[in-house]
């Protein structure tokens, strides 16, 4: 975009009458001081650190990266997790160890079966591609829809269905306030005999203590997380050195520059242009 001019946030800088801002967990100062802006861009998926920012105006667009090369990233995290439980590598690598050779019987993949829970961008091609290696594949979002070879559950009344019959549950929601805890004890133990939890969307979606608590009991086989209530996670954390949970440090799905920018970029020329790209909606928090 060489007719724009950019302006790297600086704390002690003057008013630049800035009508748009590319941002990630932005200070305050800045909707203070820029008080023209008209969109704000989120350099990622996830907006729920800006929408709790009381400082951001209310009349102010807000727009998230809607891919950015994530998905193919999200994609891969997905089935690594999937295969690793369902496949048993964890017993090969304790095997290899002890220089033991024993054969798992091959995979049931209707033994299996995988709920993704939000149907977003992201989570519609972790469905799929789950869907496309044989996995009973089902999908859990606000609204019905129509989604090829996945069984797509809607709304509250459907949550404790789709749970059910689940045994991989996948987590890809946004985090709001209706969100906000859903992987609890009530909903977790709802999942078929030898539960697996992958949770790569916010640390804010799962109750901690209720899924340790599962794990220690035997209601779940294991889990893969992304993302902590605390990130860093902090040392001593019990998830560390659990025996069933395999912890990554918030890079399941990263954001990709060059992406990055040709999508904030069209958005913007789109926006000058008299166009109108698709913008958060702010009752929903996505």
């Amino acid at each position: 975009m060489p007719q724009a001019r950019f302006h790297p946030w600086d704390d002690k800088g003057p008013y630049v009458g800035a009508r748009y801002a590319i941002v990630w967990k932005p200070p305050a100062a800045l909707f203070e001081r820029e008080t023209g802006l008209q969109a704000v861009f989120n350099l990622g998926a996830g907006i729920d650190a800006l929408m709790d920012m009381p400082q951001l105006p209310p009349h102010v667009a807000v727009l998230r990266l809607e891919d950015a090369g994530m998905a193919v990233q999200m994609v891969e995290y997905v089935l690594y997790g999937l295969l690793r439980a369902a496949r048993g590598f964890d017993h090969y690598a304790a095997q290899q160890r002890q220089e033991l050779w024993a054969p798992l019987p091959a995979v049931d993949r209707a033994a299996w079966p995988v709920g993704v829970m939000g149907l977003g961008a992201l989570g519609t091609r972790v469905a799929q591609a789950v869907a496309a290696l044989g996995y009973p594949v089902a999908g859990w979002a606000r609204s019905a829809r129509e989604l090829p070879g996945v069984e797509v559950y809607a709304g509250d009344a459907q949550l404790p269905g789709f749970l059910a019959r689940s045994r991989v549950l996948v987590n890809m929601l946004p985090l709001t306030p209706q969100t906000e805890g859903i992987l609890n004890r009530a909903h977790l133990e709802r999942l078929r005999p030898g539960g697996y939890l992958i949770n790569a969307a916010r640390g804010g979606h799962l109750v901690e203590a209720d899924l340790l608590a599962l794990l220690d009991e035997g209601r779940m086989d294991g889990a893969l997380l992304d993302v902590f209530h605390d990130e860093p996670l902090p040392p001593g954390h019990p998830f560390w050195g659990h025996p069933r949970v395999i912890v990554t440090p918030h890079v399941a799905a990263m954001t990709l520059q060059a992406e990055a920018v040709v999508q904030i970029t069209d958005k913007i020329l789109a926006m000058e242009g008299g166009g109108s790209p698709a913008v958060v909606a702010r009752d929903r928090g996505y």
